[in-house]
Formats: structure tokens, sequence, C-alpha cells
């Protein structure tokens, strides 16, 4: 039996930091799994200790101070994954980065996904992004392949603006990662692979972002993008009821540069 579940993923940027805001998120929204990206730390430096007294669980998939993502629930983390096959290194010597975990929290097969930036149009990082980006995708479209009706979630960070309404100026990004057809067409491909944007339905913009920069004024001025995402398998995706942004989040002081983004499923049995 797979039961209704409320999955979140988050942006973080410093669990460290904003331990406490965590835990309010995971309260006030009464969920049920988050799946969070750029926590910033090893495994040993996770503070733990507030998520246990909370109810919830961790999975924690971090090498340094940069990158690093986890899983964070309630209702169970099985078969726990560091990475999918054949995701990329990065670097010269390369060597992994902390950039996906995978679990089974509740009957469901979440993946947290904090996708490289890629920098600038010319720089190797954008490079990395794209060959990232195909490894995710020949990845994913396996696991469908093998099991149909597999229920998968891919939900992270993307670093990608699909739509020229998931930017505040089309113009400023035009000579800009995150807005360019090779990293568009990468989102694509996921979303051809079999996974379908769980979110956008409830959420419809223009100007509906989950991203402001901390500089200049950006989220007080409402210049956004739209660039964190939870995509669904189609067993998966034909459970969602409902989906929200919670742009309260990006308020006050010592808030992440990103709002969590909410999808809540149904009983698979309804």
């Amino acid at each position: 039996m797979v039961h209704p579940v409320r999955i979140a993923t988050w942006n973080v940027n410093s669990i460290r930091s904003r331990i406490d805001r965590v835990v309010g998120v995971l309260e006030r929204h009464d969920l049920d799994v988050l799946l969070v990206q750029e926590t910033k730390c090893r495994d040993d430096q996770l503070p733990a200790l507030p998520l246990a007294d909370a109810g919830y669980d961790i999975a924690h998939y971090g090498l340094n101070q940069w990158n690093g993502v986890a899983i964070v629930s309630r209702v169970g983390i099985d078969d726990v994954e560091r990475g999918f096959a054949g995701m990329p290194d990065w670097g010269d010597p390369a060597a992994a980065e902390a950039r996906a975990i995978g679990a089974t929290c509740g009957g469901v097969r979440v993946w947290s996904l904090y996708v490289p930036n890629g920098r600038e149009l010319d720089h190797p990082h954008y490079a990395y992004k794209l060959d990232w980006l195909a490894h995710l995708r020949d990845t994913a479209a396996g696991w469908l392949a093998d099991d149909p009706q597999a229920q998968i979630v891919l939900a992270g960070d993307w670093n990608i603006a699909p739509l020229d309404e998931d930017v505040w100026s089309v113009a400023y990004f035009a000579d800009k990662t995150h807005t360019s057809e090779p990293e568009r067409a990468a989102f694509r491909a996921v979303v051809d692979a079999g996974f379908a944007d769980l979110t956008r339905a409830y959420t419809p913009g223009p100007g509906v972002y989950t991203y402001w920069d901390y500089t200049q004024l950006s989220f007080q001025k409402r210049r956004g993008m739209r660039i964190d995402f939870a995509l669904g398998s189609p067993a998966l995706a034909a459970r969602v009821t409902g989906a929200q942004i919670d742009r309260e989040e990006r308020k006050g002081k010592g808030a992440s540069d990103h709002a969590p983004v909410l999808v809540d499923l149904a009983d698979a049995a309804s």
C-alpha cells in the first residue's frame, strides 16, 4: 500500500545556518519528505538532532563545504544511493561531487538533485552541466524501462529556467547560463523520457519564481527565476493532487535564496 505523501524540495543554502528554518518548514507544512540541496557540509557536520527531535530521519551526501544533498523523511528511508549510475565527476583531477541522493520513502523513490550551475556559456562547467544532465536522463529512462509503473520523483535545484516566463528578464539572461537552448533541451529530454513537471499546472506563471538573488533587492523587486522543480514518473504524476511554492519562506532575516516547492500525492490505491 502506498499512502498519501506530501513531498517538498528546497535548496537551503547551508543546512547548518538554517536548521531552525528547515524544522519550521517541516512542521508548518506537515511534510512527509523534504529533499534538500546545498547542505554545504560533510556528513559528520550534519545537524541531525533537531530533525530527529521533530520525528524525521535523514540520509545525507556531503563531501566538503560545497554542494551537498539530503533526504529528510518521517515515512522511512530505504535503499539509499549516493549518486546515480554514470554521474560524471568534476575537476582536474576529476572527483565526485555530492549532487544526487536517492532513497525510497513511503513507497516512492525520491531523488534530491543539485544540478551543476554551468557558470558561463564558455566555461568547462557548462559542458559538465550538460553531460551531467544527459547521464541523468539516460539513467532515469532506464529506471522506467525496467519498471513502467515505478513511483519516482526527480526533484531539486535544476539551475535551468525552461521557459522565457521563468525569468524576470529574457534580455538580461540572453548571454548567460540557465536559459540557453542546450540547457533547456537537456531539461526537456528528461521530461520526454517520461518525467512530467508536477508543479507548473498548480503554480502557473509568468512571474512565478523559486529563486531570487540576494543582491540588488531582487526579491523585493520580483527579479526571480523558476529553477526548482519536481519531475515525476507517469505512475507518480497520476497521483498529484496539488502543488505550491512557499514564497513566504524567502522573506525575513536569514532566509535561503530559494523557496520550498511542495507536491501533494494521493493514496496510490484511491
